[in-house]
C-alpha cells in the first residue's frame, strides 16, 4: 500500500479518535513526514489539545497548524451562500457543506508551504465530506495526491479503530469505548448529527442530541425583537451595533440558542446515491436567512427575485456537491452579487419559541410605494382601467384554447 513517492502529507486533523488514528497509520503505512492542520471555524472546541496530541504522535512542532478561520469563514464562504438564499432540498442551510472548501484551500496552502505531495482527510467512504474535499484539492492543485484511509485500511469496525489506538498508544477517552450514539460535526454556523439513534427516520430525535438550542417548549415565553442591518445583501449590524460578520453570526446564534430556533430533522438526498436521516441545528444562521430575504422583499424587483430563487436551487446543489471551485458556482456568484447591489436596509425580527418572524424592513432603496398599493384614494397614482387590457392580452391564449376545446 505504501508509495515510496510521497514524501510529506498534511492531514486534516481534529485531534479526535478517528484523526490520531489516521494520523499514525499514515505515519505507518507511507513511511513519510505528516503535517497537521487543525482549522477553528468555530466549532467551540478547545483546540490546544490537538497540538499536544500531534506533537505526543511526534508531529514536529512547525508541522502543526491550527488556523483561525472564523471571519474567512463567515465573509467568503457563508455570506456568499447566504446572499444566494441557497437551501439544499428546500431546507438544509449547508452548513457542513459550506466549510469544506475553506479546510480543502488551506491544506493545499499548506501543502505549498512545506513542500508536500500529498493531502489527506478523515472522511468515510459513505458520506459527501470526501467529494466535497477532493474536488476542492483537485481543483486548486490539479496534480495533489488524496489519501483517503477510510477506503484504503482493514479498520473497519469501531472496536478495530479502538484496538489499533491501544495497541499504538493513542489515549480513548471513556465516552468513545462503547458505541457512540451518534455523530456530529460543527462549525460557527451549525452542528449536524447523523447516525447511531438517528438512522430510524421513523423515530424522533432524542432531546439529548440537541447541543446547540434549547428546547422550543422551554424557550421564553416572551417574544424577543431584534434588528438585523444590511448592507449590500450582507449582514453589518445587530440591533444597531455594527459588528464583523463572524461576531454577527456568533451574537445571533447565542439569540436563536436562547429561543430554539432552527432545528432542522431532514432525511436528504446524498451525493453518492443514499438517502441518509441528519439532524441540524443552524440557530444564527436561520435568523439570518430570514432577515436578508426580508430586506430582499423590499429592494428586489420582481424578476431579479424570482430569477434568484430559480438560481438558488442550483447554487445550493453546487455547494452540497462539493462544487464550490467550479466556474459554474463562480458565474452563479457573479449573478446573485450583481443582484445585491442596492439590498440594504433594515429587518426587525421577531424571535419566539423556535420561530423567527420578519415584523418590519425599511430600506433607502425600497421599491415599494405605499401611494401606488394603498386601498384609499391614490390620486392618479395608478389607473385601475390599464388592467382590462393587461388582462385581456394575457387571456388571448387561454380564450382561444377554451374556443377551440368546447367545439
Amino acid at each position: 500500500m505504501s508509495d515510496s513517492s510521497i514524501n510529506c502529507i498534511v492531514l486534516a486533523y481534529s485531534g479526535g479518535l478517528d484523526t490520531s488514528v489516521i494520523l499514525k497509520w499514515l505515519q505507518q503505512t507511507y513511511n513519510c513526514e505528516v503535517v497537521t492542520f487543525t482549522a477553528d471555524l468555530g466549532q467551540g472546541e478547545e483546540l490546544e489539545p490537538a497540538r499536544r496530541k500531534a506533537e505526543q504522535a511526534g508531529v514536529k512542532p512547525e508541522h502543526i497548524f491550527i488556523d483561525d478561520l472564523r471571519e474567512e469563514f463567515v465573509k467568503d464562504y457563508v455570506f456568499p451562500m447566504m446572499r444566494a438564499n441557497a437551501t439544499y432540498e428546500g431546507v438544509y442551510l449547508l452548513g457542513t457543506s459550506i466549510a469544506r472548501p475553506l479546510i480543502a484551500k488551506r491544506q493545499i496552502e499548506i501543502a505549498r508551504q512545506v513542500g508536500a505531495d500529498a493531502v489527506s482527510h478523515g472522511a468515510t467512504g459513505k458520506g459527501n465530506d470526501q467529494v466535497r474535499f477532493e474536488l476542492g484539492y483537485y481543483a486548486l492543485a490539479p496534480d495533489i495526491k488524496v489519501i483517503a484511509p477510510w477506503r484504503e485500511w482493514d479498520l473497519t469496525s469501531r472496536s478495530r479503530l479502538i484496538e489499533f489506538a491501544e495497541q499504538n498508544q493513542i489515549m480513548v477517552t471513556k465516552d468513545k469505548r462503547g458505541e457512540a450514539p451518534f455523530s456530529t460535526d460543527a462549525n460557527l454556523l451549525h452542528t449536524s448529527s447523523e447516525g447511531k439513534v438517528l438512522e430510524d427516520p421513523w423515530d424522533e430525535v432524542p432531546e439529548y442530541v440537541y447541543s446547540r438550542t434549547v428546547n422550543p417548549e422551554d424557550a421564553p415565553n416572551t417574544p424577543e425583537y431584534i434588528t438585523v442591518d444590511f448592507e449590500h445583501g450582507n449582514g453589518v449590524a445587530l440591533n444597531g451595533d455594527p459588528c464583523s460578520p463572524a461576531t454577527l453570526l456568533a451574537k445571533l446564534n447565542e439569540l436563536g440558542r436562547a429561543h430554539g430556533i432552527g432545528r432542522l430533522d431532514l432525511v436528504e438526498n446524498r451525493f453518492v446515491g443514499m438517502k441518509s436521516r441528519g439532524m441540524y441545528e443552524t440557530p444564527g444562521g436561520t435568523i439570518y436567512h430570514v432577515a436578508h430575504r426580508g430586506i430582499e422583499q423590499l429592494t428586489l424587483d420582481r424578476g431579479a427575485a424570482h430569477l434568484k430563487d430559480e438560481l438558488a436551487v442550483r447554487y445550493a446543489e453546487l455547494v452540497y456537491n462539493g462544487f464550490w471551485f467550479s466556474p459554474e458556482r463562480e458565474m452563479l456568484q457573479a449573478a446573485v452579487d450583481h443582484s445585491q447591489a442596492k439590498v440594504s436596509g433594515t429587518v426587525r425580527l421577531k424571535l419566539y419559541k423556535g420561530s423567527v418572524s420578519v415584523v418590519g424592513r425599511k430600506s433607502p432603496n425600497s421599491l415599494y410605494s405605499e401611494k401606488v398599493v394603498t386601498f384609499e384614494d391614490d390620486q392618479g397614482a395608478y389607473d385601475q382601467r390599464d388592467a382590462a387590457g393587461f388582462i385581456k392580452l394575457n387571456a388571448l391564449r387561454l380564450r382561444l384554447l377554451g374556443r377551440r376545446d368546447r367545439d
